[in-house]
């Protein structure tokens, strides 16, 4: 008697995928909180006029920019196991993704930063502001509203680069997607509910972000 070794999609199945969606915004979560940090301290040291550390930063974070990040996550969790540090699959994905975000919110950054007027500027610093008054009360509230489309993007696009975590064995959406295509064949349904998975991680996201600019202009 022949087995059929696939089956229909069950209830638990999109449980399944609920699940992996709360896996999915864990671990975006944490690289943009992470990156982010990191990236503004990098546009802070681009920004800051010293060509020898804006060239120093600025070639190395090009490198991340510039290569797939899917390559970055294999070489990553190869490297660390080859040298005898394997790690979960979340901490080498956090680690990797949370790299790249802040070299893309590096130039966010330091774009926020020169977008502040040289006059206001110094009109700060004649009240008697000192440097780091002048960066915390005037340049980072200012340059914030100018980029804060930008790093929502970047925002954005982290929650969908996230899906490539999948090949380092992390199930997240994506990877859970495929587990259960493998076993229902229905490969059409299966990605349309991920897809709208994502819709629901990424929308409020854009919409919170639309009612933040909002308010900042009026």
């Amino acid at each position: 008697m022949a087995i059929d070794v696939f089956s229909a999609l069950k209830p638990q199945d999109l449980l399944f995928l609920g699940e992996a969606a709360l896996r999915t915004l864990e671990i975006s979560v944490t690289a943009i909180a992470i990156g982010s940090f990191f990236g503004v301290i990098f546009g802070w040291g681009m920004a800051a006029g010293n060509r020898l550390i804006t060239f120093i930063i600025n070639a190395i974070l090009d490198i991340f920019r510039s290569v797939p990040l899917i390559i970055q996550l294999i070489l990553f969790d190869s490297f660390i196991s080859i040298i005898g540090y394997p790690a979960p699959a979340f901490v080498s994905g956090t680690i990797v993704l949370s790299v790249y975000t802040s070299a893309l919110v590096a130039n966010v950054a330091r774009g926020g930063i020169e977008a502040v007027p040289i006059g206001l500027r110094k009109a700060s610093r004649s009240l008697g502001l000192t440097y780091w008054q002048d960066m915390f009360y005037v340049v980072w509230p200012v340059g914030l509203r100018a980029v804060f489309p930008s790093w929502v993007g970047v925002a954005l696009s982290v929650v969908k680069d996230s899906a490539l975590v999948s090949v380092i064995g992390y199930v997240e959406l994506l990877k859970a997607s495929q587990i259960l295509i493998t076993r229902t064949q229905d490969t059409f349904l299966i990605l349309t509910i991920a897809g709208l998975f994502y819709f629901a991680l990424s929308y409020p996201i854009s919409k919170i972000s639309e009612k933040i600019e909002k308010r900042w202009h009026e």
